[in-house]
């Protein structure tokens, strides 16, 4: 990261693969887009990450202080069978094994009952340990902790927002993938009526499958006009940002998944403010669950209110269960393993799977105990201020999804067909006293402003106003009854 540059999520997910089975580094390995029944590309500029300063660390004291004056470090550890098998508390290994043979991150250190901790992040998901992390002893070297890390000082490329600007040699280069991806994808038992949106990636209407479920007030109905700030902003209310990682979409394949992601982020960012972001990591929830299970569509597009209807009755996972494939299952209906999974050692071979050496694993579910819908000025804004975030449909035209950079954004369409599931995180005033709302779509970091956009409140909006959705977070099941539904 030193000599090269590295993006982000949205740029290049990640795949479980290497150069040596499957993912032979290229131009498009650093960054990729896809279109439906294209190859994929690379996008002309994507943002880029770097660091400045590195070197090693080891010691427990030196570790401490590394990890208290710039933050977490990496560090080599063994891994013997009870840390597999970790559930919580403070670890330590009694075997003496000293075989490093995994790489974890050091987040911080403490203290618990006279006992000495490090505090470490895994890679194994959040249905392992705690949360994902694990907390080992502190100061014996444990597992070979403290023998074998490293430092990085990070390189400022976002203040100026650096990017990199593609070549015409990076867009022709012969190690790029040419498949041309089928579309509409195949999928397994699919309900054309249901499942297929008939132009885009979402239904003209959102509708919930069983009915609309409400048995609180409405925001709208309990908060004034008057109390409304100017501004609202999940990313920035009261110097906390609530919103969940970023999405794309669009790789590794093209997936009309916008259905799923606009309404997982979301419900993704109001668990965060249910939670006051004091679960260990922002929360992010599955969109690949949702098409898996066909809970609303598939990668051929569907309706979101199925997702907040599948939350309520099955609950989602965190997304460190599955993978986001971009692509349907054509073999099975969604099984236990394609909700929440784990695989071990080895990797596959290229062009293998890998599931024979996976299993479905025990997992945190999240639920929601309403969803309804939200229409209008004073709808959205009560429901944002209140509640946080929604999904939203929206006229995605060519022009906005090729030409939007940044500003606010409006464009006249007479009727405009709603075909597009975007999430609604705020809403502000400029200078001019143009009011507008904040959108975030799902189309990577390099499109718009890091993704998120600025769109004219009231009128030449794409539809914005005319059909959104949200969903209350709980932290069960709330079995509905006949009375809960909204006649």
């Amino acid at each position: 990261m030193s000599k090269n540059e590295i993006t982000d999520e949205t740029c290049a997910i990640y795949r479980a693969r290497g150069h040596d089975n499957g993912q032979e580094c290229s131009p498009m390995q650093y960054c990729r887009n896809c279109n439906p029944g294209e190859a994929c590309f690379i996008p002309d500029e994507y943002y880029i990450y770097q660091t400045d300063e590195y070197g090693p660390v080891t010691g427990e004291e030196a570790m401490m202080q590394e990890i208290y004056q710039r933050g977490p470090i990496a560090c080599g550890i063994a891994v013997p069978e009870s840390l597999e098998e970790y559930t919580g508390g403070i670890y330590e290994d009694l075997t003496g094994d000293m075989d490093i043979v995994h790489d974890i991150s050091v987040v911080g250190y403490g203290v618990e009952n006279g006992v000495k901790y490090w505090t470490v992040r895994n890679s194994w998901g959040t249905h392992w340990g705690e949360d994902g992390f694990f907390r080992v002893i502190r100061g014996i070297n444990n597992i070979a902790i403290e023998s074998e890390c490293s430092w990085a000082t990070v390189k400022d490329t976002w203040t100026e927002g650096v990017t990199h600007k593609t070549t015409d040699e990076e867009r022709n280069d012969d190690r790029n993938d040419k498949v041309i991806y089928d579309f509409p994808q195949p999928t397994f038992n699919s309900n054309e009526e249901f499942m297929t949106a008939s132009s885009g990636c979402r239904v003209p209407h959102a509708f919930f499958p069983e009915g609309e479920v409400k048995t609180s007030a409405h925001a709208w109905d309990v908060v004034s006009e008057e109390e409304l700030p100017a501004i609202v902003d999940w990313r920035d209310m009261n110097g906390k940002n609530y919103v969940s990682w970023n999405k794309n979409q669009h790789i590794p394949r093209y997936c009309g998944s916008c259905w799923a992601q606009g309404t997982t982020s979301a419900l993704a960012d109001r668990f965060n403010i249910f939670y006051d972001l004091k679960t260990p990591t922002p929360i992010a929830l599955d969109a690949q669950v949702a098409i898996n299970c066909q809970a609303g569509g598939s990668c051929d597009g569907g309706n979101p209110g199925g997702v907040y209807e599948y939350a309520r009755k099955n609950g989602l996972p965190h997304s460190s269960c599955e993978q986001y494939t971009a692509y349907n299952l054509v073999d099975r209906m969604c099984e236990d393993i394609d909700i929440c999974r784990d695989c071990t050692w080895p990797p596959p071979e290229e062009g293998d799977d890998g599931l024979d050496g996976c299993w479905a694993v025990e997992h945190k579910k999240y639920y929601v105990s309403e969803h309804y819908g939200v229409k209008g000025v004073k709808q959205m804004k009560a429901e944002l201020y209140k509640n946080g975030p929604m999904g939203c449909g929206i006229h995605a035209t060519k022009n906005f999804e090729e030409n939007y950079k940044g500003g606010i954004y409006s464009e006249h369409v007479r009727f405009p067909l709603i075909n597009h599931e975007i999430s609604v995180v705020g809403y502000g005033i400029d200078e001019n006293g143009t009011e507008y709302w904040i959108g975030r779509n799902s189309w990577g970091t390099y499109w718009g402003e890091y993704g998120f956009f600025k769109m004219q409140m009231y009128e030449d909006n794409l539809g914005i106003e005319t059909n959104c959705i949200a969903a209350t977070p709980s932290e069960t099941k709330v079995e509905a009854t006949p009375e809960m539904f909204v006649q």
